[in-house]
């Protein structure tokens, strides 16, 4: 059976020395976060996923959920009873607003949490995860009578919440969609319509879920200026907060998938369910795109996630499994063939997959402590400045973490040969669960748009000049460190790529935007190349100093800048290849006929 164990040491290293957490006392709850508290924090969060979920994680893969008659769903055996233990420790509300029930702790601490519960078992985290999206919009969108109504329930994990966008005409382009809302005299609306792909919208955890649902006002604009939203729960509430009668909404069918097989994913029918509108009328997406945002960033660790554990269970089987010689003589002469793990493709791809979770990692926390800035701080420029590397970081963080995160679990597959094809083993379920990341909360094309279209012409360039100016200052405070060398000049370089590739975009793709659109998803990768090599770059300068003040860690720290130095040599460089693609343009792309294909 697969093993995991949550990286608390490494991410202690992160919130200790390279992003000190204790900056940030002046923002509110953060004055409580001490490192030692948020240690203890995670060691207990750590201890529920080791022991409670990941053990659940294979068999919920093979039982998978199941739809009954009448519309219900069973999750897989031991689900309920681990999300019950997740709901009682307070996991739910860590960072939910202390008058709701909540603990108010820095939203970093969430993040983190949720890369830990996604490595251990993602299909049962996407049940939390998605309620703590829809915590997150009604905050900031819901009226005060919303709020009392569902948030104290939904952040104590007695309810849980969905998002329901997408229809079988419509995925990206939500200004298609049909779902219809006709206004009831009592100042609710009947909402009528099927919605695909619900991730957690049926199941037996909950005593009630609440589904935030995009849908049309009758005589509202076409397209997406005329959508709205609104809170539509499984089970109506009652003006002293009791449950009522079942609602107008059920679950249709369970797709049938390729992968977390645990989580019940829906085909949602509503048939004149009463739902109340969340914000403004045909101002729907505004108010969705915080639930919408927070989930691709959950996405994003989702990628990490499964690295991280396809990793640790990668390595355990390289160290163990005896095949062949080193080819520089037996390292084993007393066993009758070597651990592969001496053989050097062996370490190239253990090494890669190494670099790519610690820097994801950091790149994870950096974001989600700005997002704590941008969220709490009373100070407006540095709400700004945060907002805008949130703008600018979000595509990067869903796109790429997804993509090489599937990338990274094929590679740990690949450590156990044939026995990586096999189910027993679990590697097949990592590659399996990966896989969806790439795609939902926005496919990674899309995301590589929106960081090309949108996110750098941004108030006038001001995110990615931001991102510039940062990264180029470190570079020129630390060129004359010799032993950060290494680090320094080929970030340098990799950052110059990126600027001349953004540079090649303003100069090319005005005129012709098939070239943006044929070079968005290299410049995606470009970006983050560099923003994973400036991770690497601070966490070689905090493990230089960590060294130097001795306390027994020299050996961890080596191994980081080891791992970083893998980094900067052997990853790095592909930076100058995705500014080559980007260069060629979008004319070998566009140039054959539809027909031709």
């Amino acid at each position: 059976m697969p093993v995991y164990k949550a990286p608390v040491e490494d991410v202690m290293f992160l919130l200790n020395d390279v992003f000190p957490i204790e900056r940030y006392n002046n923002l509110p709850g953060f004055a409580d976060a001490t490192p030692d508290t948020v240690e203890a924090i995670l060691g207990e969060g750590a201890k529920l996923c080791e022991e409670v979920f990941a053990p659940l994680n294979l068999s919920g893969d093979q039982e998978g959920c199941t739809r009954h008659p009448d519309g219900s769903v069973t999750t897989p055996k031991g689900f309920r009873q681990a999300y019950e233990a997740y709901a009682a420790g307070g996991w739910m509300g860590l960072a939910a607003p202390e008058e709701y029930g909540g603990q108010g702790l820095p939203s970093a601490l969430n993040t983190i949490m949720q890369e830990f519960v996604s490595s251990a078992n993602l299909a049962l985290g996407m049940y939390p995860g998605l309620t703590q999206g829809a915590i997150a919009a009604l905050l900031v969108h819901g009226s005060d009578e919303i709020k009392k109504t569902y948030l104290p329930k939904m952040v104590e994990g007695v309810w849980t919440g969905t998002m329901n966008l997408t229809e079988p005409h419509c995925g990206t382009d939500l200004g298609l969609l049909k779902t219809k809302a006709v206004p009831n005299p009592d100042g609710s609306y009947a909402i009528t319509g099927t919605k695909i792909f619900i991730s957690a919208g049926e199941h037996d955890m909950a005593e009630n879920i609440v589904h935030l649902v995009l849908a049309r006002i009758e005589g509202a604009p076409a397209g997406t200026k005329g959508i709205s939203l609104f809170v539509v729960p499984k089970v109506l509430v009652n003006r002293d907060g009791s449950l009522g009668e079942r609602n107008g909404v059920s679950c249709g069918s369970l797709e049938h998938k390729m992968g977390i097989h645990g989580n019940a994913t829906c085909v949602m029918n509503y048939d004149g369910a009463k739902g109340w509108l969340i914000g403004e009328a045909n101002r729907g997406l505004n108010a969705m795109f915080v639930m919408m945002n927070e989930a691709r960033l959950a996405v994003g660790v989702q990628g990490l996630a499964q690295s991280e554990v396809a990793y640790q269970n990668a390595v355990a089987y390289a160290k163990d499994r005896l095949q062949g010689r080193s080819l520089t003589g037996p390292k084993f002469p007393d066993k009758p063939a070597d651990p592969i793990i001496v053989h050097p493709d062996v370490r190239r791809t253990l090494l890669s997959i190494k670099a790519f979770n610690e820097a994801a990692r950091a790149l994870v926390v950096w974001t989600a402590l700005k997002s704590d800035v941008a969220h709490r701080s009373s100070d407006e420029a540095e709400r700004q400045q945060a907002d805008d590397h949130m703008g600018l970081m979000t595509p990067v963080v869903k796109g790429v973490l997804t993509d090489l995160g599937f990338d990274m679990a094929v590679r740990a597959q690949q450590m156990f040969g044939g026995h990586g094809y096999i189910e027993e083993w679990g590697m097949s379920q990592f590659v399996r669960d990966a896989r969806i990341t790439m795609i939902y909360e926005g496919a990674n094309g899309i995301q590589a748009m929106d960081l090309v279209g949108r996110k750098l012409g941004k108030d006038g360039g001001r995110a990615i000049m931001g991102f510039f100016n940062e990264v180029g200052a470190f570079c020129q405070e630390n060129a004359g460190d010799e032993s950060l060398k290494g680090f320094v000049e080929p970030l340098q370089q990799g950052l110059g790529h990126l600027q001349q590739a953004t540079m090649w975009f303003m100069q090319n793709a005005m005129a012709k935007p098939d070239n943006a659109g044929a070079g968005a998803t290299d410049y995606m990768h470009l970006f983050g190349l560099v923003a994973m090599g400036y991770m690497w770059a601070k966490m070689a300068k905090a493990a230089q100093a960590r060294k130097a003040d001795g306390n027994g860690v020299a050996e961890r720290m080596d191994a980081k800048i080891l791992t970083g130095r893998f980094y900067m040599e052997r990853m790095m460089p592909e930076t100058g290849l995705r500014l080559a693609r980007i260069s060629t343009g979008a004319d070998a792309t566009m140039a054959m006929p539809a027909e031709m294909f």
